[in-house]
């Protein structure tokens, strides 16, 4: 399977997840690319596809490079690029093509490109020399300043940083997290920053090194689960506090309104007894009055 493919930076926007969070992306136009010739160990030592990227225009190339092309039975391309394939799948023969659909939602990718040219630049900005005060009659300012010894090594040591060319590099940009991919449009979308202006070529390729972000990314996403059952749980742990305190209340005011009987019960008695009392005492009054007559 090849790890890469080779595309056009389009510009940046913003793409909105469905929670409302707003994501920084790259557009990137990768593919449509065709395999233009296959390296195997047994004749090359390694295993590798070159590709080209087919574009609107038809290329114009001198006859060695058509009769290159012309033996994978291909059209002619502007941009070729040599990328390694994995091992165990399936090797890619010449005319095969590659999409944009060997990359998946959530993958991590490496993107390569030409940083933008920034002409002759001096220490400052190239090398973020701080420079020298800027008041108080200081005649230093922006100059790089001393350059070496004079009696030894009475020569510029290699490896001196001072003014020159800066930028039209090759950076690589890694770990670089895939937002969306639009395999209708040959889009690709991925979170950040890529080298380069709009319109240049860019290699993306699977990441190289993604073995640990994608720890970091599984160790997060641990985390943040394992947060979400201890909420859970602190949840269910209230809910279940609040219920007893509840039924604790509800038996409370039952123990309450029985106490409450049983003094109405109480009192009540007493007045019975105290009625009966009375009646005993007019029953003993009477008795006495009839004894009498």
């Amino acid at each position: 399977m090849v790890t890469g493919i080779i595309g056009r930076k389009v510009g940046m926007t913003q793409l909105f997840s469905e929670d409302g969070t707003v994501q920084p992306v790259t557009v990137l136009k990768a593919g449509p690319c065709v395999v233009v010739q296959a390296k195997t160990k047994s004749t090359d030592g390694y295993d590798a596809v070159q590709i080209g990227l087919v574009e609107e225009r038809p290329a114009r190339v001198n006859k060695p490079t058509a009769g290159h092309y012309r033996k994978a039975n291909v059209p002619p391309t502007r941009v070729r690029r040599e990328l390694r394939v994995t091992a165990g799948d399936a090797a890619p023969q010449p005319g095969d093509q590659v999409l944009v659909s060997i990359f998946k939602d959530g993958e991590r990718v490496d993107v390569v490109a030409t940083s933008r040219g920034k002409g002759f630049q001096g220490v400052v900005k190239r090398h973020h020399f701080a420079g020298g005060a800027a008041t108080h009659g200081s005649m230093f300012h922006r100059a790089p300043g001393s350059i070496g010894a004079s009696s030894y090594p009475s020569r510029v040591v290699k490896g001196m940083r001072a003014a020159g060319h800066m930028g039209a590099d090759r950076v690589t940009t890694r770990n670089l997290k895939v937002v969306k991919v639009d395999a209708e449009q040959n889009l690709l979308m991925v979170r950040g920053a890529v080298p380069g202006g709009p319109n240049g070529y860019v290699v993306i390729r699977k990441a190289v090194a993604a073995k640990r972000a994608d720890a970091l990314a599984d160790e997060l996403a641990d985390r943040e689960r394992a947060l979400k059952n201890a909420d859970a749980e602190m949840k269910a742990v209230r809910k279940n506090l609040e219920r007893r305190q509840g039924e604790l209340e509800h038996q409370a005011r039952a123990v309450d309104d029985r106490a409450k009987a049983a003094d109405r019960a109480r009192a009540k008695a007493a007045d019975d007894v105290k009625a009966r009392r009375s009646r005993d005492k007019e029953l003993e009054e009477i008795r006495k009055l009839l004894s009498e007559i």
